[in-house]
């Protein structure tokens, strides 16, 4: 049953992420600021980073899956947040081999992996040219905000997560579990 824990949080999660603008107070939603959701993504650096170990490469699996789904959700273009996901994913948890697990390190690796995933999202649609926001503005608009607000729901789910992650990839070492 502990096997199937994480896809079904990560499922969970994917839902909530759809409606978490409906969560945001009216006033920052009438600003100019585009705020995107990348709650899955946040997970997925929790479990790269407390439950993965050196053999195992269950996040980068999910960020494969959890991306490729939230583009066939919530996008027109498929493959684009499962890239994007899986590329950075694979970033954090070579990363994370270098530095200990705590809430440092984990916001830290939390904000490098958004800016760097939602920057190959907008490459990527910039290229393909579903969006045309200039450079300085996608920056202000759009990158600054989302990172505080995924920051935001970072700082909530560590006290939740954190040690029942950890908990969960020793079990999965010691009793041998695996897909």
């Amino acid at each position: 049953m502990k096997r199937a824990y994480l896809p079904l949080i990560l499922l969970l999660i994917l839902v909530l992420q759809g409606v978490s603008l409906d969560l945001l107070p009216g006033n920052l939603l009438r600003s100019d600021w585009l705020i995107v959701s990348h709650w899955v993504f946040i997970f997925l650096v929790f479990i790269a980073v407390f439950y993965d170990n050196e053999s195992t490469h269950y996040s980068v699996l999910y960020a494969l899956i959890f991306g490729l789904l939230i583009d066939i959700v919530y996008t027109s273009t498929l493959g684009v947040y499962m890239f994007s996901y899986a590329s950075t994913i694979y970033m954090i948890y070579g990363l994370k081999k270098l530095l200990h697990g705590n809430i440092l390190v984990v916001a830290l690796l939390g904000t490098v992996g958004l800016i760097v995933s939602d920057g190959i999202i907008y490459l990527i649609y910039s290229v393909v040219g579903l969006t045309d926001i200039p450079w300085s503005m996608y920056l202000t608009n759009r990158l600054l905000p989302t990172i505080g607000s995924n920051l935001i729901f970072l700082f909530v789910l560590y006290p939740l997560f954190a040690k029942k992650l950890t908990n969960w990839g020793k079990d999965q070492i010691t009793k041998g579990n695996s897909f």
